[in-house]
């Protein structure tokens, strides 16, 4: 029997995902489930939930408990043998509220603002001390666990617990999983989709679709290159940043057009405002979402709540997949995140890359890629400098080290000036208060 330890367990809908599908999994059936949150309303409602699905899909076979707060954090850990990371240090109000909000003052606008610029800078500030207490927890009461991160700023958060904690880490992404089916799906070339062969690789949400091929081994990326063209000529459309991408790049990438759009230098200029409207670029988007998402869910889990009729079938989230692999020891395939260390040889040994990786009974096994395209190596580098000054600042503390970041990230330098740059750090700073009360 394995014990899953959810870290941010009230994060139900996609905490019914993982558990739910590790319950309509033989070999994870009986597993111990410990939920843990600082949140005693979302950690209830999870437990409510999960309980229903426990018994409707799983004839009450698995164990749940709930563990919240802080003094009851090592004890949701003691003996895990999977640790699930989904938390939001600081939720979406306040804390990402303000990390819009305070850019656009400065007339920095953003779309998710969770991966990369100046909003995934501050919430990566903010979530790795806390994953720095994840970590020397799960070094004493569950040394040999495996640490699936699902919260991002993914590769800033994952390359932290890889690089300076103990703790075997891979960080886990949806994008992977639905890249080239989304691809052709787009593009009118369903019938490509079954026995297709492809390589993915490069980093967290701008992971290269590098080789994509049909079942009898033809060459896709040709038409493929001619209808995306044609596509965003023809029409507005939800993907014209990454069909830009194939264009002017000659690949796709694995995260949505909203994403990228932030990533680079190109799509969000306020000197060019006509390009918002040329490439559909979404502006404030996660904010909407966030609050279309918390108004769904208030309505879904009443009505779950009212009839506890909720089941589950399994979906295709990772979590489940690897905790069967490593508990059966039958290999299966992922996208993953972990240290390069000469995966992508050029690409810098200390940056957290998207590789396939095999999961068997002896853990997460990443697969050598070589190098990159030149052009691709280079979009993945202004990321990467970004991230890896990012994960510095948490580590030293230092207030001029989250300034590096932030000038190194590519769509804030192209807006902001240096002392533009530097101001707009400060008034982050200072507007998340406790969350950043060590960066002297």
């Amino acid at each position: 029997m394995s014990k899953i330890t959810f870290m941010g367990a009230g994060s139900t809908v996609f905490a019914r995902n993982v558990l739910g599908d590790c319950m309509c999994t033989p070999a994870l059936r009986d597993s111990d489930i410990a939920l843990y949150d600082i949140d005693p309303k979302r950690l209830e409602e999870s437990e409510i939930i999960l309980s229903a699905i426990n018994k409707n899909t799983n004839e009450g076979r698995a164990r749940i408990r709930t563990y919240l707060g802080v003094e009851n954090r090592k004890e949701a850990l003691r003996g895990a043998d999977f640790v699930v990371d989904a938390i939001q240090v600081g939720g979406y109000d306040p804390c990402t509220i303000t990390d819009f909000e305070i850019p656009k003052k400065y007339g920095l606008r953003q779309t998710i603002a969770d991966t990369l610029g100046i909003g995934g800078i501050m919430r990566a500030l903010r979530t790795i001390p806390v994953l720095r207490d994840f970590a020397a927890d799960m070094e004493e009461v569950c040394p040999n666990a495996l640490f699936l991160n699902y919260t991002n700023p993914m590769s800033m958060l994952s390359g932290y617990m890889q690089r300076y904690t103990n703790v075997k880490t891979v960080g886990l992404c949806h994008s992977v999983q639905v890249c080239s089916e989304h691809l052709l799906n787009s593009l009118g070339m369903e019938d490509k989709l079954e026995g297709r062969k492809e390589l993915i690789a490069g980093i967290n949400h701008m992971a290269w679709l590098l080789e994509i091929y049909d079942k009898d081994g033809n060459d896709l990326y040709p038409e493929i290159k001619r209808r995306a063209a044609e596509k965003n000529a023809a029409e507005k459309h939800g993907d014209m940043v990454r069909f830009e991408y194939i264009r002017r790049l000659g690949y796709y990438c694995t995260e949505s057009s909203e994403h990228n759009a932030e990533y680079n230098p190109w799509f969000i200029k306020s000197r060019c405002p006509e390009l918002i409207d040329k490439y559909n670029i979404p502006l404030d988007e996660y904010p909407r979402r966030c609050v279309n998402q918390i108004e769904g869910w208030e309505k879904e889990k009443n009505d779950i709540l009212a009839d506890g009729n909720v089941t589950h079938e399994r979906s295709r989230e990772y979590a489940s997949y690897i905790m069967e692999a490593v508990v059966t020891g039958v290999p299966y395939k992922i996208g993953g995140n972990v240290l390069n260390e000469g995966l992508i040889t050029n690409l810098p040994a200390d940056a957290c890359v998207e590789v396939p990786c095999l999961i068997d009974n002896m853990g997460v096994h990443p697969c050598k890629v070589g190098r990159l395209p030149v052009q691709l190596a280079a979009m993945n580098m202004t990321n990467i400098n970004a991230q890896l000054m990012t994960i510095e600042a948490a580590v030293t503390k230092k207030r001029e080290a989250i300034y590096q970041a932030a000038l190194l990230d590519p769509h804030t330098a192209a807006e902001l000036s240096v002392d533009e740059i530097v101001a707009m750090c400060d008034d982050l700073i200072e507007a998340h208060g406790d969350y950043m009360k060590d960066y002297k």
